[in-house]
């Protein structure tokens, strides 16, 4: 099978003419043509259609590209060459289907374009039926809150470990995403406990009751070990000699802030946010500790005021306080309450008010 020498001929008067009509019923014509036939064609029949395509979308609509794209996508032995340039198309609607779909484009084609096109660029690529690791990371790094979604619910997307780490990460704000990677049995099992760890009583109790049983008997191994090393975390003793050190000389270089602290929060790092909240408020670091261990919330708030704190911050710091489960919604909306209701003057006054008594217990 060739390509007839009267198309031949037509393909070359219409690049001649440059009749926006008659190249797209050359193209059309042409990929007839190769549809027809594709499953009888060798590799150099292929090249011939591929050199024909490629002279004839250099200049033609957007519409008409589409239905190329949608035509050639699910075709094994597509045209390389145009399956490369539609898939680098800046029109969605173009590159889409063939990102989706073609097994023309390769695993560094696919991890070029990640790296360079738009998240609408990324969805399409996410929904592939493979995709490697290479692959994946490049989207997990660059990829939106859809993107990492598609990716998760994704069975046939492979990932690496740090693109898991990433992964769970970003679940920390995004219940949705932390369903779908505890539903993974590909996760490894420290970050399965990472990302439960850190999920909500809801999230938790909403993967106990969908996932497989293979997979439930894996999140319950992981929610007991969480236990056990909060246990020990939360009434073993704690050095802040050395994260005292650090924030002070933080502070003494300028480098010492809210948004420092809220790092430290997110990081986990409880050490680090006591020293800077005692810090922050001028009080002494076991009185900061005794108000975090406690399980009223209202002195902690009093020294995140004290401390001129913004309310996100303080929100970070409570979500350290409860690190052995997930505090609610209603429990933050409640301290969130009487964080603005209580004033700085005040807030300031109860702290040295609590100081004093320290002190008095400590010298009794």
């Amino acid at each position: 099978m060739s390509v007839s020498n009267s198309l031949l001929g037509e393909l070359e008067e219409s690049l001649k003419a440059g009749s926006s009509e008659k190249r797209v019923e050359t193209l059309r014509r042409v990929t007839d043509l190769f549809l027809n036939d594709s499953d009888r064609l060798n590799d150099q029949q292929v090249a011939v259609f591929d050199d024909v395509l490629v002279h004839l979308i250099q200049k033609i609509e957007t519409k008409a590209l589409v239905q190329l794209s949608q035509s050639l996508a699910p075709i094994p032995n597509a045209p390389t060459e145009v399956v490369q340039r539609l898939a680098r198309d800046v029109e969605i609607a173009v590159a889409g289907p063939v990102l989706t779909s073609s097994h023309r484009l390769t695993e560094s084609d696919l991890a070029e374009i990640a790296k360079s096109q738009s998240q609408a660029h990324l969805l399409a690529i996410s929904g592939r039926a493979f995709l490697t690791e290479t692959v994946t990371d490049v989207l997990v790094g660059r990829g939106n809150r859809s993107v990492t979604d598609r990716l998760a619910r994704n069975s046939g997307a492979r990932f690496s470990e740090a693109g898991f780490a990433t992964l769970v990460k970003k679940s920390e704000t995004d219940e949705s995403l932390a369903e779908q990677l505890g539903l993974r049995l590909d996760i490894p099992f420290q970050l399965l406990q990472r990302l439960l760890s850190r999920a909500s009583d809801v999230v938790r109790s909403r993967l106990l009751a969908c996932v497989s049983p293979e997979n439930q008997e894996r999140i319950q191994q992981a929610l007991a070990s969480i236990v056990n090393s909060v246990g020990r975390e939360f009434t073993g003793p704690r050095n802040y000699v050395f994260a005292e050190g650090y924030v002070q000389r933080m502070n003494r270089e300028g480098k010492l802030n809210e948004s420092v602290l809220v790092g430290f929060a997110q990081e986990r790092r409880y050490e680090e946010v006591v020293a800077t909240l005692a810090l922050f408020c001028g009080a002494k670091v076991e009185t900061i500790e005794l108000l975090m261990k406690n399980v009223s919330h209202d002195g902690l708030i009093v020294a995140c005021k004290a401390a001129k704190l913004s309310w996100p911050t303080v929100f970070a710091i409570m979500k350290t306080r409860f690190s052995h489960h997930s505090i609610s919604d209603e429990e933050l909306d409640i301290a969130k309450e009487s964080f603005l209701e209580v004033s700085q003057a005040a807030a300031q006054r109860t702290m040295r008010f609590m100081q004093v008594q320290q002190a008095a217990k400590q010298a009794n």
